[in-house]
């Protein structure tokens, strides 16, 4: 019996790391052409009832701006933990922003969502402006948003 429950431990021990995989996903935003100031972009992703699970990346330095990202900001509670090594700069009218995050193999095909909050100084600020669902289908599909950004596609 203590050998059967060894064994099942080492088995368990090796298959956890399998079971956690995470693989490598490309994000790319494009913004549309808007006088003003670069924008602020939050994304993350939700689990299937729209409730925030996790910061995917952050385009903006400031961190007092990041309010204005509200779906966001609400569901992250503005904790640096939630956003520490996920930003970079604003991004400009017209610009792309491409980033590589990683993202448990569990989460594709699983109800999960990619989503975008976006805000402009002295402008309006748009939650959750691109909403699709994070699936293998999906993948490499142009998506258009609602507000500063005029498409989104991401790629596994």
């Amino acid at each position: 019996m203590k050998t059967a429950l060894v064994t099942l431990g080492v088995a368990g021990a090796l298959a956890g790391p399998a079971l956690a995989q995470a693989r490598e996903v490309n994000l790319s935003t494009t913004l549309t052409q808007y006088p003003g100031n670069k924008a602020y972009l939050a994304i993350y992703l939700t689990d299937g009832q729209g409730q925030y699970q996790r910061t995917l990346w952050v385009a903006g330095r400031k961190a007092k701006y990041y309010r204005h990202l509200g779906d966001w900001a609400r569901g992250s509670g503005l904790r640096p933990g939630e956003f520490d090594g996920l930003s970079g700069a604003s991004v400009g009218s017209g610009d792309t922003l491409t980033v590589s995050v990683e993202v448990a193999d569990s989460l594709i095909d699983a109800g999960y969502q990619i989503r975008i909050d976006s805000a402009v100084e002295d402008k309006r600020s748009n939650r959750a402006e691109v909403t699709v669902p994070l699936t293998r289908e999906g993948a490499g599909k142009v998506n258009p948003g609602s507000g500063y950004v005029s498409a989104f596609r991401y790629d596994l």
